[in-house]
């Protein structure tokens, strides 16, 4: 089976957020690519399923545009 096409772009974050990501992605043992990935298919299925922003974040006790704390 041929792999799937990839489609390369340049993401600039802050650097606090991208030591979030990387924690976060290392506690998950994904690559902080792979962890972007999964947050993004995550975002879409909500997406599709009719899940509000709002209502997402309080399911899941995210806190929006920013990052979460321990």
């Amino acid at each position: 089976m041929a792999a799937a096409q990839r489609k390369a772009f340049l993401l600039r974050i802050p650097a606090d957020l991208w030591k979030e990501l990387e924690k976060w992605a290392a506690d998950d043992l994904r690559s902080v690519n792979a962890q972007i990935e999964f947050l993004l298919r995550q975002a879409i299925v909500r997406r599709r399923a009719g899940v509000n922003a709002e209502s997402a974040a309080a399911a899941d006790n995210i806190i929006p545009h920013r990052v979460r704390r321990s």
